[in-house]
């Protein structure tokens, strides 16, 4: 996985940067290098510099063909934060000797990129390719997107767009057409490692010891610029010491590494903790697993997101209500954000453990999955098909249909809903509690309804 920190700029980010950075080497204290922070020292300078991003970059991939190639083409890179995104842009532009031109959509109007747009064609008259690059391109809103695609579709410049969000929602079709997606990965366990190792030889820092090194890893979360900066925290306030220890990193990162240290099998035991308790109807142990996962820095979007899944496996149709409450606690929190929305995530969590639980519709859904698995695939009975031509009605399709409100009390008992020749079966079965109850009730009069009448009819 590539990694490269963000341009450090000030104000509406619009430049050139078309001088290649200077080597990484180590900074002599009191020196103007060593007031670079070691995230900027170690951007790779080319691709073989880059770690990981391998199923981009190896041997025959997409963009390593388009490195070898000299070739460049119009992409949004998606993926986390601290995973090389600007890292790759820039390679790219130096690979094809190209004007690299860079635009933040937090910072920049429609005045920045009149600019780039200006920029980019007396460029071109000297002959000089261009990449705009957009960092956070989902900020941008339509309008300033659209604005982007005559340029893209003369070939003026060449557009790179960067984005945490998922592109499908976040980007203009019209602009998502026009450029190729590329997924970047958040780093591993191995990548970080290396990314240690070449941090130490740049910094001649103390080694770490092996536990130091693991909780490092565990804090940066997929993120190299996160484990450069703790690194060189660390180092800075370990001094002369011989070795830099667990107990040297808590002292010099602090409430810092004991908020993010959300890695590995404690992460995961703490959220099936807050699942099991709101399945277990348990509201105060529900809200302290919430409380112990916000506070150990989870995002909690990623919180949000669980308690989703909990309306919709364990609560299901005993309480309807209780999805609602979700969706609507997770829209306060994008709406609020930190603190203020957590208080929303804890209502619908304390209402989903003491509401009805039901995962009958769970159970059902699985069981339908795994019946269409092993079964072949049945055509629509005839009856059941649309005929929204002639020939389809020439056809038979819809023939024989019983529309369901012209029949008594809406149902049309005996009607056959599966493929034909299917045997009769039933996936949901309703809990007799909350809701379901009543659709218990429901349901077995129905189907005494249908019994009856294909009695009736045999």
């Amino acid at each position: 996985m590539s990694w490269r920190s963000e341009p450090g700029v000030t104000g509406p980010s619009l430049f050139d940067d078309d001088e290649p950075p200077a080597p990484a080497r180590p900074a002599v204290a009191g020196s103007a290098a060593a007031a670079v922070p070691l995230a900027e020292r170690l951007r790779p300078r080319s691709l073989d510099e880059v770690i990981g991003q391998q199923h981009l970059l190896g041997a025959g991939k997409p963009l390593r063909v388009a490195f070898e190639q000299h070739r460049l083409h119009s992409m949004i890179l998606w993926g986390p934060p601290g995973v090389g995104k600007t890292t790759l842009a820039r390679l790219m532009a130096g690979a094809v000797d190209a004007s690299f031109i860079v635009l933040s959509a937090v910072l920049a109007g429609v005045k920045e990129i009149r600019e780039a747009v200006e920029r980019a064609q007396a460029l071109r008259a000297t002959g000089r390719m261009t990449v705009v690059f957009v960092d956070e391109v989902h900020r941008f809103n339509k309008a300033q997107q659209d604005a982007f695609l005559p340029h893209v579709e003369s070939g003026l410049f060449t557009f790179i767009g960067a984005t945490t969000e998922n592109p499908s929602f976040e980007v203009n079709s019209a602009l998502l057409s026009r450029s190729t997606v590329h997924v970047l990965e958040s780093l591993g366990e191995s990548e970080l490692g290396a990314l240690l190792d070449r941090a130490a030889t740049v910094t001649q820092a103390p080694p770490l010891t092996e536990g130091a090194r693991a909780r490092l890893v565990a804090h940066a979360d997929g993120d190299a610029r996160r484990l450069l900066n703790a690194f060189e925290n660390a180092v800075a306030a370990a001094g002369a010491t011989e070795r830099i220890d667990e107990a040297a990193l808590e002292r010099a990162l602090g409430e810092q590494l004991r908020r993010y240290d959300k890695g590995g099998e404690q992460f995961y035991d703490t959220i099936s903790a807050l699942h099991k308790s709101v399945r277990g109807s348990d509201p105060d142990a529900a809200l302290y697993w919430l409380v112990r996962m916000l506070d150990g820095g989870v995002d909690p979007r990623y919180v949000a997101r669980r308690v989703l899944r909990m309306a919709s496996e364990d609560i299901g149709l005993a309480d309807p209500r209780g999805l609602r409450m979700a969706l609507d606690a997770t829209e306060v929190f994008e709406r609020l954000g930190s603190p203020e929305g957590e208080l929303a995530l804890a209502q619908a969590v304390v209402y989903l453990a003491v509401a009805p639980k039901s995962n009958a519709v769970y159970a059902a859904w699985n069981a339908v999955r795994a019946f269409v698995k092993a079964d072949g695939t049945r055509p629509v009975p005839a009856r059941l098909r649309n005929a929204p031509t002639r020939l389809m009605k020439n056809l038979g399709y819809g023939e024989g249909y019983r529309y369901a409100h012209d029949e008594a009390g809406g149902f049309a008992a005996g009607e056959h809903y599966l493929p034909d020749g299917m045997t009769a079966q039933v996936f949901y079965e309703p809990v007799p509690r909350g809701l379901e109850l009543r659709i218990g009730e429901k349901l077995a009069e129905l189907r005494a309804a249908n019994a009856a009448a294909r009695a009736s009819n045999d």
